[in-house]
């Protein structure tokens, strides 16, 4: 699980915190990724809220206009994951 502020949040919220800083370092707004990626903004606000799963085809085509690999995508979530776990149990 992952815990910020003592809240704590769920392996879908690691992925939307890791999505919103990639969107976030490359100035994009939420409304132009979803453009890019023929997604609606609300489900790109949605999974960066934690709310809903990203399918298979939305993390590779996310990854592509984020100018990243899915593989680095991943990575960031589980960096997110191990910084903010510490002594709170495991993923």
């Amino acid at each position: 699980m992952l815990y910020r502020g003592g809240i704590c949040l769920d392996l879908n919220s690691a992925f939307g915190e890791a999505i919103k800083r990639k969107r976030n370092s490359l100035g994009y707004s939420q409304e132009t990724l979803a453009l890019l990626c023929n997604l609606d903004r609300t489900y790109i606000g949605l999974l960066e809220r934690g709310k809903r799963n990203p399918s298979l085809k939305s993390i590779f085509t996310l990854s592509h206009h984020l100018n990243t690999t899915p593989s680095i995508l991943i990575k960031e979530v589980e960096v997110i994951l191990s910084k903010s776990r510490g002594n709170k149990g495991n993923v």
